[in-house]
């Protein structure tokens, strides 16, 4: 018959050993939720994608705070896409196969959302894309969502309202010139803009030209407008040739009578600040600013933890564009997981298509193609830009909202040249 005492230390020694092989309950609980994207960071996007990535992180900070999704930390993993769309599907790739992230997010902007959507629709995955503009047409995917505010037909939304405002105008215009860089963002703008222009009626297009991304001199460009002689111009354009252009049409000095379009990169506050009272007049494509029309529940809150951080990150200073809608993002993706308790991607997805969200920029649905169920994008137009000092930005009045009608807070000055004054 064997001593208790010796019995006892086998059972532990037992016990001790087969813990060894099994792996423990709270080390599993433990393991984090990886988060996997690509962003751009260096490049002619990188402007935008430095921004998105804070806010993300911000929502990052916040969400493991209170105890991550699933009881479990969020850790994110993301890779320069240098703003090549190029990069984007090894990026990708390796998340996937080789990071085996949980979860993706896309890269900022239409460029680099599309190369992704061929690897995460093979994956069967989730995707969260910030502010791409009709991605989702050709691909058809039932687990794509869009963090954009274009409405369910996404490639009018970014010409929409400044054609409609050009329509309204005293005297009427009659010509408009479009042009727009040779890539996929400006090319669907563009498609956009011809529908609008056709279904509003009353404007004749006399210039329609497409210049290569990588032009550095846009004098030919504009002085080919010039010649042209419309009375509204509208330009589809990433930020590197916003500003080329917006220089080139005050050194030759054309002043239609309404300029302006789907502008990225004129929100940024950097550029903003760079171009200052060369800005006054135009009426430009626009997400967030800060007019009494825009007080969404949270949002001041958000900017003003970002902008705390903004200048040790080197950043976006006051973040208006991109930020607030990559942090209500994350809040979406977040909230789907949690409620639906899981990382499983159909259950996930139909979450999302299924609810209502409330985020820092006001409640989201979204339709069966994965864009808003409803369209809310801005027109503005600068008034009254004083110098460069980028602070001018963030009050009232600078940055006048001139559409939609329901977030509507100050009159366009037209013709341009009135505002130019």
């Amino acid at each position: 018959m064997l001593d208790r005492r010796h019995l006892n230390r086998t059972l532990l020694a037992g016990l001790a050993s087969l813990a060894m092989f099994a792996p423990p309950a709270a080390a599993q609980s433990k393991d984090p939720v990886k988060i996997g994207f690509a962003m751009s960071l260096t490049g002619g996007l990188a402007g935008g994608g430095k921004q998105s990535l804070l806010a993300i992180e911000i929502w990052r900070d916040e969400i493991n705070a209170k105890g991550g999704l699933l009881g479990r930390p969020v850790q994110l993993i993301n890779y320069d896409d240098q703003s090549n769309p190029a990069q984007i599907p090894g990026i990708y790739a390796k998340l996937i196969d080789v990071d085996k992230v949980d979860l993706v997010i896309s890269s900022y902007a239409t460029n680099q959302i599309a190369p992704a959507m061929p690897i995460v629709m093979q994956k069967n995955m989730v995707y969260m894309a910030l502010f791409g503009t009709g991605v989702n047409d050709e691909f058809n995917y039932n687990k794509y969502f869009q963090i954009l505010p274009h409405g369910t037909d996404s490639k009018p939304a970014p010409s929409k309202g400044f054609i409609l405002t050009a329509s309204q105008m005293n005297p009427k215009p009659q010509t408009i010139a479009l042009v727009g860089a040779n890539a996929e963002y400006a090319q669907n703008v563009l498609i956009g803009a011809r529908q609008n222009i056709k279904e509003v009626g009353g404007l004749r297009i006399v210039y329609d030209r497409s210049y290569p991304p990588t032009t550095a001199d846009f004098s030919p460009i504009v002085r080919a407008i010039q010649a042209a002689n419309p009375d509204v111009v509208f330009i589809a354009s990433y930020p590197p040739d916003s500003v080329g252009l917006v220089r080139a049409f005050n050194e030759i000095g054309f002043q239609p009578k309404m300029i302006g379009g789907g502008m990225i990169g004129i929100a940024f506050t950097p550029i903003k600040a760079q171009l200052g009272p060369l800005l006054n007049g135009y009426v430009v494509y626009d997400t967030y600013v800060p007019e009494p029309t825009m007080k969404f529940p949270g949002v001041e809150e958000f900017l003003k933890t970002y902008q705390a951080k903004a200048s040790s990150a080197g950043v976006d200073p006051l973040g208006y564009f991109l930020p607030p809608y990559a942090y209500a993002q994350m809040q979406i993706l977040g909230e789907a997981v949690n409620k639906v308790g899981s990382l499983d991607q159909n259950k996930i997805g139909e979450y999302i298509h299924k609810n209502e969200f409330k985020t820092i920029v006001g409640d989201i649905r979204f339709a069966a193609n994965g864009e808003w169920d409803r369209e809310r994008v801005l027109f503005v137009q600068y008034q009254g830009v004083q110098g460069n000092d980028f602070k001018q930005f963030s009050q009232p009045g600078k940055q006048v909202i001139v559409y939609p009608p329901a977030l509507k807070s100050g009159n366009i000055i037209y013709p341009y040249a009135d505002a130019k004054k």
